[in-house]
């Protein structure tokens, strides 16, 4: 079985078209995984519903215990974009070992239909999840990275792998 934690993030955004404001309601992992007619033995477990900026270190631990905890050793964490590396390295710190924990998020919300990447971004979670060794990872736009050796290019709206000339100076902005 795979264990998915929802966190939030533009992943489960609404759209309110009066104000033009996002906000949270409930998750959409549920209507996505029956969309995709996914056969996969999966349990959802909402965390919690926020923008990854508003997170503290008490919403890390959160995460970090709820991995350590389930007995299941594939794991999958909808997270938002802007610090979803931050959270894969505490998790990575915390050395939950014998797991395989994969972080995925999304560009623009579910809710927005067609043009969100969130939906094929949990395909792919769900696919890696299932073939990667233990350790973090974040899976976003078909690729997986390994928790220390990816970015957020805000520039370009991806994911980017770190290249080796570039780790050091990558870990200590962190």
């Amino acid at each position: 079985m795979i264990q998915v934690f929802v966190t939030g993030g533009t992943f489960d955004k609404e759209y309110n078209y009066i104000t033009g404001e996002l906000y949270f309601k409930d998750t959409h992992l549920k209507e996505m995984f029956d969309r995709g007619r996914c056969e996969v033995d999966i349990d959802i477990k909402t965390l919690m519903m926020m923008d990854s900026l508003s997170m503290r270190d008490e919403d890390l631990a959160i995460i970090s215990y709820n991995c350590l905890k389930t007995p299941n050793d594939r794991i999958i964490i909808t997270h938002g974009t802007d610090r979803m590396v931050e959270t894969a390295r505490v998790l990575a710190e915390a050395q939950i070992e014998g797991k395989t924990i994969v972080l995925t998020g999304a560009m623009i919300p579910y809710a927005f239909g067609n043009s969100s990447d969130g939906f094929f971004n949990l395909g792919s979670a769900l696919a890696f999840a299932q073939v990667l060794p233990p350790g973090v990872y974040v899976v976003m736009n078909g690729r997986y990275f390994h928790w220390n050796r990816v970015r957020k290019n805000r520039q370009l709206g991806s994911f980017e792998e770190i290249q080796d000339n570039e780790d050091a100076n990558f870990q200590e902005s962190l």
